[in-house]
């Protein structure tokens, strides 16, 4: 099956060895987004409503650039510096998804890239 990268400038470009995101046949895997404004490639200021935001517009502009949006979203990932932000995570995901949700984990680490406090990742089934 052929891979194919999939990139756009509504999102962050990738900051290492990886593609924004690869679509495999009819399934696509979205890299970590953290919360880099694509158009300065700084993180997000302020609030982490803001932040949280951010990454899932990256995750958007990724998914539409690849054929899709977010409600092709299968399977979330969700890392989290502080999961004291967990609530705030559904309230503002339950504006960017309608049910069926996706699948989701999320999970409490230790630091991410740029010290960021958020960073998410996914798959989508176009």
């Amino acid at each position: 099956m052929p891979r194919t990268p999939v990139t756009t400038s509504h999102a962050p470009r990738a900051i290492g060895t990886y593609s924004q995101a690869v679509r495999a046949g009819n399934t696509v895997y979205l890299s970590g987004q953290i919360p880099l404004d694509p158009a300065s490639g700084e993180l997000v200021a302020g609030e982490m409503e803001a932040q949280l935001r951010r990454v899932f517009d990256n995750l958007k502009a990724v998914a539409q650039a690849a054929g899709g949006d977010l409600s092709h979203m299968v399977k979330l990932n969700v890392y989290l510096t502080d999961l004291a932000h967990f609530a705030l995570v559904n309230r503002v995901m339950a504006e960017y998804f309608s049910p069926p949700y996706p699948a989701r984990a999320a999970v409490g680490v230790a630091a991410l890239p740029r010290g960021a406090a958020v960073e998410m990742d996914g798959i989508l089934e176009l």
